[in-house]
C-alpha cells in the first residue's frame, strides 16, 4: 500500500478538502508538480488550474483550483485558494457566458485594467469548463 500524507484545500468560503491522499498534481507558477508522502517542505504560489487528488484506494479525482498557495510541511499539505470547485458543481452555462463575455471585453476593451480583468475571467472559464468534462480516473 502506498503511503499516505494529510492534505487540505481551503478557500475564504468553506473548507473545501481534508482527507489523507497517497498524491496531490497541480500548477506552480513556474510548472506543475507533483506531491506525495515525504516529499520536501516548501511553500510556493499555484496558479488556476486543474488540480489532481490521487486517494487512497489509487482513484483520480479532479477539481478547479484558482491561484492560491500551496504548503507542503513534514505532517501535512495544505492548499489555500480563492476558489475550488468539484466538476460536478461547476455551472457550465455560467462558464461558458463568462468566457463569451471576458472575449468580448478582450476585443473591445480599452484600458489597461479591464483587458487584464477579462484575461484572468477568461483563463479560469476555460480552466472551468476543461476541468467539468474531467471523470474521475480509476486506479492503475
Amino acid at each position: 500500500m502506498a503511503k499516505l500524507f494529510v492534505f487540505e484545500v481551503h478557500t475564504p468560503h468553506r473548507p473545501f478538502f481534508s482527507e489523507k491522499v497517497e498524491a496531490i498534481v497541480l500548477a506552480l507558477v513556474d510548472g506543475e508538480i507533483g506531491v506525495y508522502a515525504g516529499h520536501s517542505p516548501f511553500t510556493a504560489p499555484s496558479v488556476t488550474g486543474a488540480l489532481r487528488i490521487r486517494d487512497r484506494n489509487g482513484k483520480w479525482r479532479p477539481a478547479f483550483i484558482t491561484e492560491g498557495i500551496l504548503e507542503v510541511k513534514e505532517h501535512k499539505t495544505v492548499l489555500m485558494v480563492d476558489a475550488a470547485e468539484w466538476p460536478e458543481e461547476i455551472d457550465t452555462e455560467r462558464a461558458k457566458a463568462a468566457k463569451r463575455e471576458a472575449g468580448e471585453t478582450l476585443d473591445t476593451g480599452m484600458l489597461k485594467f479591464e483587458i487584464d480583468k477579462a484575461r484572468v475571467k477568461l483563463k479560469r472559464a476555460e480552466w472551468r469548463l476543461k476541468v467539468a468534462e474531467m471523470k474521475e480516473q480509476p486506479a492503475v
